[in-house]
């Protein structure tokens, strides 16, 4: 932990105190209710058998009871919520987070161009790391944002908010006490398609022609069961729901069939909103995503929060109880109905309001991730071509593990070769650079003391496995992720990071096909690093010089064993490890 994260630590852990506190009170307190409810069941059943007219007050007094008790229970659950949120923050903060959040494992694409070896995604990604979204609209963004470079002009914008967000650390606790933890469920394409999908066709004049029908018949069953009319009267009302039902009972269908969708998890989804509506944001970016929340439409949260209703009051039709009920009052019919007379009034709005709540969502997740590593800094969006790092570290490392190396490649210098000994820090090398490069056009704060960066997009080879079931050995998969790569060059500004190049084949063709894939990278303005340990590819620079250099990692005995620092240095490795460690192991070498 950097001294600069002493002030986050300290408010989390104030906070965090705080929090035990309160849910130790509260948790006293739902005792003590619980042990005075049983005392009350006890006392009115003595004082019923004494005098039988105290059971109202003893029925009452239990009744506002159980009212304190469910209040004060959702107080424990908003308590403890709030401890895991500071006890996770805390962890961020240390470093040791690592399977405590979302890993956004469904945003994995073994395709993309870099998810996957740069730990994007999965436990103990990127992902997890800045994810404090509650929609998966959020995530959803979030993720995008990682997976590919926005426009400077945006990222501009992107950084502003993110500062504004990092100071809003009540805004963030908020967010995460809204409910009780889900998994983000509500699928925006759904709800968006399900919102904007043609309208139902249902006759002129149906919502009134069901309501009269249902009114009829409970008016005829209330004077009946007063004995104003004869059964005849009841039983003849009836007809009118039937008669209904049987009429709408296509569009009905039709409507219940799409409705299933988007009716999971609305209710957290409602509350996101209303908190995103209430914050004070004072300009930029923020502001006008706020009002796209307040503007034409009403207000979101309002609007969802209503349909989250009329499916949950649609949804007590199905209680076999309660079915008996809503049959002749056409239950089912009316909230169907007016499901599709939101869909009607609101559809069109629906897609605006979740691109504005998951940009929200996405920019929190960030204002946080910036707010637990305030010695990060925002990078320098550059026109030329250019990755000038000074202290560049690995994000996903505790700052007080993640060794700094300079790093800089531009148009005089395209190339670094790197060679260095088995576990000195080659690959933590180039996912450095990968993840920082990621971070800067995603708008984030970078782990570096300084960078200077241009619109690059990331090709990397540096995490390639074989697959059985499709038949594909590591060497083919690594020569078709090559490809993809210069193909990539051939149309983007490209920064590539290859991890041991071509070491599923022999020196000899390993040093030809490296050299030319190399070669035409540097031809179409490429800019990367290539890790090795066949030193023979270090000749590659001496080829290309000066647009190539050579650098090396290289460790050092302690006490008999192998130690590393983890430091760039120029030029070429002079010696290996790899007998030592084998020694290390217990094998006879």
């Amino acid at each position: 932990m950097e001294a600069d994260q002493g002030g986050t630590r300290n408010e989390y852990d104030r906070r965090l105190d705080a929090r035990r506190k309160a849910l130790e009170a509260h948790k006293r307190t739902f005792n003590a209710i619980g042990n005075r409810r049983l005392a009350v069941v006890a006392g009115g059943a003595l004082l019923a058998w004494w005098n039988f007219w105290t059971l109202p007050l003893s029925v009452a007094a239990f009744v506002a009871l159980i009212v304190w008790h469910e209040r004060v229970s959702q107080k424990v659950h908003a308590e403890t919520r709030a401890v895991a949120f500071y006890e996770r923050g805390l962890a961020r903060v240390d470093g040791h987070w690592a399977g405590s959040g979302a890993s956004g494992q469904r945003f994995r694409d073994p395709a993309h161009p870099y998810a996957d070896d740069l730990d994007l995604f999965g436990v103990g990604s990127l992902f997890e790391l800045i994810s404090g979204a509650r929609t998966a609209i959020g995530e959803e963004t979030l993720a995008r944002w990682l997976k590919a470079p926005a426009p400077a002009a945006e990222v501009l914008e992107r950084q502003e908010a993110i500062a504004q967000m990092r100071d809003r650390l009540d805004l963030r606790e908020d967010l995460a006490l809204l409910g009780d933890e889900v998994e983000a469920g509500v699928d925006p394409g759904n709800l968006a398609r399900w919102a904007e999908a043609p309208a139902v066709g249902v006759p002129a004049g149906a919502r009134i022609v069901a309501f009269a029908a249902s009114v009829l018949v409970a008016v005829s069953f209330t004077g009946y069961m007063l004995q104003f009319w004869e059964w005849r009267w009841f039983a003849g009302a009836l007809l009118a729901p039937a008669i209904v039902a049987l009429a709408l009972r296509r569009p009905v269908l039709r409507i219940l069939s799409s409705v299933d969708a988007p009716a999971q998890e609305l209710d957290i989804l409602a509350r996101v909103f209303e908190r995103f509506e209430r914050e004070p944001f004072p300009s930029g970016r923020l502001a006008r995503l706020r009002d796209e929340l307040r503007g034409s439409g009403g207000s979101p949260s309002k609007c969802i929060g209503q349909l989250h209703r009329l499916i949950e009051y649609h949804d007590w039709s199905r209680n076999q109880m309660y079915a008996v009920v809503a049959k002749p009052l056409l239950w089912s019919t009316q909230f169907s109905l007016a499901m599709e007379a939101w869909r009607r009034r609101n559809g069109t709005n629906v897609r605006r309001w979740l691109a504005a709540i998951g940009e929200l969502e996405a920019l929190a997740s960030l204002g946080g991730y910036a707010a637990e590593h305030p010695a990060d800094t925002f990078p320098v969006l550059s026109d030329e071509t250019c990755f000038r790092g000074q202290g560049v570290a690995h994000p996903l490392l505790e700052p007080l593990v993640a060794v700094r190396n300079d790093v800089c490649l531009d148009a005089r210098l395209r190339l670094l070769i790197v060679s260095g000994s088995n576990m000195s820090g080659k690959s933590t090398l180039l996912r450095s650079v990968g993840l920082n490069t990621v971070l800067a056009w995603a708008g984030a704060p970078v782990r570096a003391r300084s960078l200077e960066v241009s619109n690059l997009t990331v090709g990397a080879s540096t995490r390639i496995v074989d697959s059985v079931l499709e038949g594909k050995s590591r060497f083919y998969a690594e020569i078709t992720r090559l490809r993809q790569i210069v193909d990539l060059a051939a149309g983007e500004r490209l920064l590539f990071l290859l991890d041991e190049m071509l070491s599923g084949t022999n020196s000899h063709d390993r040093r030809i096909g490296a050299g030319a894939i190399i070669r035409t990278l540097i031809d179409r303005g490429a800019l990367g690093l290539v890790t090795t340990h066949d030193l023979a590819l270090a000749d590659i620079a001496d080829e290309l010089s000066p647009l190539a250099a050579n650098v090396h990692f290289e460790d050092h005995l302690e006490d008999g064993r192998i130690a590393f620092d983890y430091h760039m240095r120029q030029g070429v490795v002079t010696k290996s490890n790899a007998l030592e460690l084998m020694r290390s192991v217990g094998l006879q070498v």
